[in-house]
């Protein structure tokens, strides 16, 4: 009976039944926000560590904070700085997926559940099943830290602050048909518009958009 499944290319019986974590994740992703750290080196040779979340449907990205100590008081602390921030979107958020980091103490984990959401963890040592979250990381360094020198914990926020809102904004996405995540619900510009270029982190990135003409 194997031998017939396997010609015809059929798994198992509990294997075809079961939902792969790609799928899920695809099912799930206008409901699902996932977070990560990463670490940055100053030119002092201080690691700063930046904590930020991503909404998996939208690709959208909120930058929690950059400290050099992330207890876990502070990561509590920030994550009320979210859901203030969410406020009435909270509600359409069901699960929230992070690794199993010891910083993520309990605290941490109240503050999502309290707004109704599960708390999924990652595998340990499984990059892949936060591969969004991660994927931002690579774009992060590739596109603004790694070219840029970081003198403090002030500059790494700034630079990051201004780098997400080109990437909230502007930046296009593969997933999204090459657009930047849904903006914010705003009246559209009307009348005639011409291509204006602005320079974003000193000409480190450029952002090109119609406005209306003078």
């Amino acid at each position: 009976m194997r031998l017939i499944l396997h010609r015809a290319g059929l798994d198992p019986a509990p294997q075809r039944s079961a939902q792969s974590w790609r799928d899920f994740l695809r099912v799930q992703a206008s409901g699902m926000l996932a977070c990560d750290f990463f670490s940055v080196d100053t030119v002092a040779l201080q690691r700063l560590y930046v904590l930020f979340v991503i909404e998996i449907g939208t690709r959208r990205v909120h930058l929690l904070g950059v400290t050099a100590h992330p207890t876990g008081a502070w990561v509590t602390q920030v994550a009320r700085n979210l859901a203030i921030d969410l406020d009435d979107r909270a509600a359409s958020f069901k699960f929230f997926l992070r690794d199993r980091d010891t910083k993520f103490v309990a605290g941490f984990d109240e503050i999502f559940t309290s707004l109704g959401m599960r708390i999924l963890r990652s595998p340990p040592r499984a990059p892949r099943a936060n591969s969004l979250a991660e994927r931002w990381v690579g774009s992060a360094r590739r596109e603004c830290t790694d070219r840029l020198l970081i003198y403090n914990q002030r500059h790494l926020t700034h630079v990051l602050t201004e780098y997400v809102r080109h990437y909230n904004t502007h930046r296009p996405h593969r997933s999204l048909d090459q657009r930047p995540p849904p903006p914010d619900p705003a009246a559209a510009p009307t009348g005639p518009r011409v291509l204006h270029r602005e320079q974003v982190l000193g000409g480190l990135l450029n952002e090109h958009t119609y406005r209306p003409a003078a």
